[in-house]
């Protein structure tokens, strides 16, 4: 470990200023903390602020920004205003990325000038259909853990070594990944899913839940091991909160198979 940690310190030693791309999820946060610690003059991380992006993610970056002195920015990236976007293309991705970096770059741009926009992709993610990851390409967004050589584990146990109370943290992507293909990404479905999940996660104890949407139907997802606590009662509650937020939604279900990730994501032909 102490050889990967190397590695990356000294890749950020190459870069005279970065912008960090912070999610709030393990790999942006452990990403940040590594190179503000390695040049805390020349280290911006940034953090956006929309209907898809959970609060708890925007918490652990405000909690450890202050705990570790980071230079945070917060922005508004503007998918929201994008059609494309709201209309959930398989390529949906693309389009967040776009106006994520874009929003970056245009506040790096006035910082200095000379910054190298930075995302917490790692090896593992290259395996995966990841359309955001044509749009860092378009940008010139670099991925420090590819380069070094580093997967998700790798992240972790560095994490760890750094003393992160997020080493553990389970995958929480966008919550617009909560929505099948095709359907309408709203920011009133956004907060319904972020309120059904918390209200899952208390009833059922798993660390683990996904509230996803089909239209108009919630289908509950939990690991194995969790399935048996998800009962009726549970999901006529999980519907009820959800469609206080959501009043187009009719029916909330246990996916007839445990959760696995991505499983929102289908291949619905796009063009752009």
């Amino acid at each position: 470990m102490n050889g990967v940690l190397a590695a990356l310190r000294a890749w950020f030693a190459d870069v005279p200023a970065v912008a960090v791309a912070c999610s709030g999820g393990v790999d942006s946060l452990t990403l940040a903390t590594v190179a503000h610690r390695a040049a805390p003059g020349t280290t911006l991380v940034v953090h956006s602020v929309t209907p898809a992006v959970p609060a708890a993610a925007t918490a652990r970056v405000l909690a450890l920004a202050a705990d570790e002195g980071w230079d945070l920015r917060l922005v508004r990236s503007r998918e929201f205003e994008d059609a494309r976007y709201l209309a959930n293309p398989r390529d949906r991705c693309w389009s967040c990325k776009s106006h994520l970096y874009d929003a970056i770059t245009e506040l790096a741009g006035v910082v200095d000038g000379r910054t190298t926009l930075v995302s917490g992709a790692n090896l593992d993610d290259l395996a995966e259909y990841r359309p955001g990851l044509v749009a860092a390409a378009e940008r010139g967004v670099r991925h420090p853990y590819v380069e070094v050589g580093m997967g998700k584990a790798d992240v972790r146990r560095t994490a760890a070594a750094l003393g992160l109370d997020c080493a553990d943290l389970p995958a929480s992507p966008c919550l617009a990944s909560r929505l099948y293909t095709g359907t309408a990404v709203t920011p009133a479905r956004l907060r319904a899913v972020e309120v059904g999940e918390a209200l899952l996660t208390a009833r059922t104890g798993a660390a683990v839940v996904r509230c996803r949407i089909r239209e108009d139907v919630v289908r509950v997802e939990v690991p194995d091991a969790d399935r048996a606590a998800v009962t009726g009662t549970v999901l006529a509650d999980v519907l009820t909160a959800m469609c206080a937020l959501a009043p187009d939604l009719r029916t909330a279900v246990l996916d007839d198979e445990a959760y696995r990730p991505g499983r929102a994501f289908t291949l619905t032909p796009v063009a752009r």
